[in-house]
């Protein structure tokens, strides 16, 4: 069972290896897209470097739900309707998500997910002690 400080460690080794950032950059209020410059394709190789590192299972669209912003049922004009933000909420516990609630540009989206955000996701789905 890992401690907190041993999960950020581990996430904090796997977006330096990930993103090519200096390991000083990678702190808790780092954002993935706005701060450390993650692309969609990064995507792919964090939840791959973090399955690996903590030995789990991370199904596609659950860390990252990208399909709820491709959906015409939650979104309107290029922003995520009531309903969506609603999903995004069910979908992404471990997120913040009430600044991005008060204007949910889509394409905003992206620079919401911190370090911390990551986080708090691997905590819920490994034993960690303090």
């Amino acid at each position: 069972m890992p401690t907190k400080d041993e999960v950020f460690e581990k996430i904090q080794t796997a977006l330096v290896d990930a993103l090519g950032v200096d390991d000083e950059d990678v702190t808790p209020d780092a954002t993935l897209v706005g701060d450390l410059g993650a692309e969609s394709i990064d995507f792919l190789d964090i939840v791959f470097r973090l399955e690996k590192s903590f030995e789990i299972k991370i199904p596609r669209g659950e860390l990252f739900p990208e399909d709820v912003l491709t959906n015409a049922d939650y979104i309107q004009d290029g922003r995520v309707t009531d309903v969506g933000v609603e999903e995004l909420r069910k979908r992404m516990p471990f997120a913040n998500l009430d600044d991005f609630a008060k204007n949910p540009v889509v394409q905003d989206f992206g620079s919401l997910l911190t370090v911390a955000d990551m986080c708090r996701f691997v905590e819920g789905k490994v034993e960690v002690t303090d």
